[in-house]
């Protein structure tokens, strides 16, 4: 009981739920992961064009009826579709907190810098994101929805990536193997932070997972990249 006078003793504050860094961390490698699969798919989706344009667009309408009939047509697709971008949300986010917080903790700048030990990779990947986050919107529009592509016809996937690396169009195949360059650093970068983290041990074995890291990016990059030459060059038409 509280007497007249007496002062009520004082509410503990409520807890403020904070995430760390190392779950900031987790979501960046989760949602890495979900990005890094779909690149996969995705690149092997395109090299059907070198099989001629009815694999691929065979291969386009099968990813809108993949699930039937367990589940309507396109179900899968834009379950997929959510799940990427609740990944590439994630791995913003978690970037830029992650970001903020590394400069919080060292408010001092020094009138000298020290070199940074570091790839050119690790020192573009801000630069190297923002490129990507724009190559997805554009990507969206041109080959997703058709509303930039001067083709344009839904469905006919070859005839549409034909029309969009033509000649004429150089500066969208420029466009796009800036991106996809800048991919294949962030990949690099990135991969090899995920694994080093999971198996560091000694030198031979970070050299191990570098060059796993290193590999995976110029396949990826390569096996993207090939689909412009291709139809610049005149192999696929």
């Amino acid at each position: 009981m509280v007497t007249l006078g007496q002062r009520s003793p004082a509410r503990a504050p409520a807890q403020r739920v904070r995430v760390t860094s190392m779950q900031f961390k987790l979501v960046m490698a989760v949602s890495g992961a979900i990005m890094l699969g779909f690149l996969v798919v995705h690149m092997i989706g395109n090299l059907k064009l070198f099989l001629g344009a009815a694999a691929i667009d065979e291969y386009s309408a099968w990813l809108r009826t993949v699930g039937e009939p367990a589940v309507p047509a396109g179900t899968v697709l834009w379950v997929t579709r959510i799940v990427l971008l609740a990944a590439v949300i994630g791995h913003i986010v978690s970037a830029i907190v992650l970001t903020r917080r590394a400069h919080r903790a060292r408010p001092v700048k020094y009138a000298h810098r020290r070199p940074v030990n570091g790839s050119y990779a690790a020192r573009t990947m801000r630069w190297g994101g923002v490129i990507v986050a724009l190559f997805i919107v554009y990507h969206i529009l041109d080959l997703t929805t058709g509303t930039l592509n001067p083709h344009g016809v839904h469905g006919e996937v070859a005839n549409n990536l034909i029309a969009d690396f033509a000649l004429d169009r150089w500066y969208v195949t420029l466009f796009y193997v800036l991106a996809v360059v800048a991919v294949g650093f962030h990949i690099r970068h990135g991969l090899w932070s995920a694994l080093q983290t999971i198996g560091r041990s000694s030198a031979v074995t970070q050299a191990t997972l570098k060059g796993v890291a290193l590999a995976l990016a110029i396949v990826l990059t390569a096996g993207f990249l090939s689909v412009p030459f291709a139809v610049m060059t005149g192999l696929v038409s």
